[in-house]
């Protein structure tokens, strides 16, 4: 394995927690937020990114893992599934359980991964037992990738979902964005 780069801001934090194998996952904005939130590695805090539309709220907790970069050249994103909303900048010890992978069409016309991972904290797993998507109900999922199409179209962008996978395969996302921050 690559020799971890660390985001300096965050303390020199690593994408997963060698002590407890578990992931670290930055939450940037809570659950039931219509405020998008984004960390701002320049000053190592939080801004206020967008103002979702009245009606529009984010469904989950939504953050980030740090020292990872996806091959939209941002941090890979995770979703938490957490009974409560958890406030920005909180880390959250996290257990993946899958991936919505998908693509995100650019204003210019490229195509994209923009994968969303889907995770559990690791001390509040929520139902007890979550070790894998497929124990998702369906509608849940497809209501999860709606709000990306539906959030993504307000940024005259375009989100289309290709498969969701379980948590060896979320696993290897991860791995994948970890090497590309250390590539470049």
């Amino acid at each position: 394995m690559a020799t971890m780069q660390v985001v300096p801001a965050l303390g020199g934090l690593p994408a997963i927690d060698e002590e407890s194998g578990s992931v670290n996952v930055i939450v940037e904005t809570p659950k039931g937020s219509r405020g998008k939130f984004k960390y701002d590695d320049k000053t190592g805090g939080f801004l206020l990114h967008k103002i979702l539309p009245v009606g529009f709220a984010f469904p989950l907790d939504f953050g980030f893992v740090p020292s990872t970069m996806a091959a939209d050249g941002d941090p890979i994103d995770v979703l938490l599934l957490l009974d409560v909303p958890v406030t920005t900048g909180i880390i959250v010890k996290t257990k993946l359980i899958g991936a919505i992978e998908a693509e995100q069409k650019e204003p210019e016309g490229k195509f994209v991964r923009n994968d969303r991972l889907l995770g559990v904290a690791v001390e509040v797993i929520e139902p007890p037992g979550l070790e894998d998507i497929a124990a998702l109900p369906d509608r849940m999922l497809e209501q999860l990738e709606q709000f990306f199409v539906g959030y993504d179209r307000l940024q005259g962008k375009e989100f289309r979902p290709l498969r969701r996978t379980g948590p060896e395969a979320a696993m290897a996302l991860l791995r994948e964005s970890i090497a590309a921050q250390y590539a470049g």
